[in-house]
């Protein structure tokens, strides 16, 4: 079992930045396929960014160009830097832990979430 923990969402104003967090129990993160995702109110999850084993990353297009996800695997930790926040980018943001390796193939995790909130 792989325990997620997010942290740093906050009220932030239109045009600001915030960088989140996400810590994994344990030290196999490499064996995981790393994403933030976020749902607002009234809406469904959606995917934010992914970031692979070897580094690739992906991005929704609502947030190319604006946040950055990257990984620190000794460190057990991902981070989704927010740059230029919309109001639209409000919601809970969560972190996803996908198992692409032997022993944790199949397996998907998710935190409990981080609330941002963008004031217009």
């Amino acid at each position: 079992q792989v325990q997620l923990v997010e942290s740093g969402g906050a009220l932030v104003q239109a045009g600001g930045s915030l960088r989140l967090s996400c810590t994994a129990s344990g030290n196999i993160l490499s064996a995981f396929m790393m994403g933030w995702y976020r749902q607002a109110p009234g809406k469904q999850r959606e995917l934010v960014a992914t970031v692979s084993r070897t580094s690739s990353t992906n991005y929704a297009e609502s947030v190319r160009g604006r946040f950055t996800i990257s990984r620190d695997n000794p460190k057990s930790t991902v981070y989704l830097e927010m740059n230029s926040l919309q109001s639209q980018d409000t919601g809970v943001y969560y972190c996803n832990a996908k198992g692409e390796t032997p022993g944790v193939l199949g397996t998907n995790y998710w935190g409990q979430g981080t609330q941002v909130t963008v004031s217009s």
